[in-house]
């Protein structure tokens, strides 16, 4: 064998092996993360589970236009507290309720940057609501018995990708109630 074929034999050889391990890595990572997700206003897809196994994780279904949209602040007052223990809020756009979140992903961005100064990941709009959901709400819907009615619904996740809590649109992140439970997964 020649030093060019040894060459292209032993690059096939480590692909395979990635490859492989890839695929195994796939098998160890938790349902709730097992997903890959474009970035708001961005080419960039992100795998969950390999960003974010291993950390304590809130979803929530975000909207610019709801009653609720002042939990931005909420939201990265709790991040920034709590990122450094390994805590990360995943904020996922959807128009499905109310159509309060009609714009394009460059405005929604514009919008959490300039109005809450937003700096926890954000993702695409997504749609969230039982029966027309997105593959990763389908399965937070039915590990938690519960589908998000409303913008700002939360899912707490734990470090081993395990969900603990659904936690209404109602309820602030901020609140006593909430942080009580993220420190006690952290």
């Amino acid at each position: 064998m020649n030093a060019i074929m040894l060459k292209i034999f032993l690059s096939g050889l480590l692909l395979v092996a990635s490859n492989i391990a890839l695929a195994e890595g796939d098998k160890n990572c938790p349902d709730t993360l097992n997903f890959k997700k474009g970035k708001l206003a961005d080419n960039a897809v992100v795998d969950l589970c390999r960003e974010y196994k291993g950390k304590v994780v809130m979803i929530v279904n975000t909207a610019s236009f709801c009653g609720f949209t002042s939990q931005y602040k909420s939201l990265e007052g709790i991040y920034r507290k709590y990122k450094t223990d390994g805590f990360v809020v995943l904020g996922f756009p959807s128009n499905d309720f109310g159509k309060q979140e009609p714009g394009s992903e460059e405005q929604i961005k514009e919008f959490c940057d300039r109005t809450y100064k937003v700096n926890f990941p954000m993702f695409k709009k997504t749609s969230v609501a039982r029966g027309t959901d997105d593959p990763m709400y389908s399965t937070l819907g039915k590990l938690a018995g519960e589908y998000p009615s409303w913008n700002f619904h939360k899912y707490l996740i734990d470090r081993d990708g395990k969900l603990v809590a659904s936690i209404s649109s109602k309820t602030d992140p901020a609140t006593e109630e909430v942080t009580d439970k993220i420190e006690s997964l952290l």
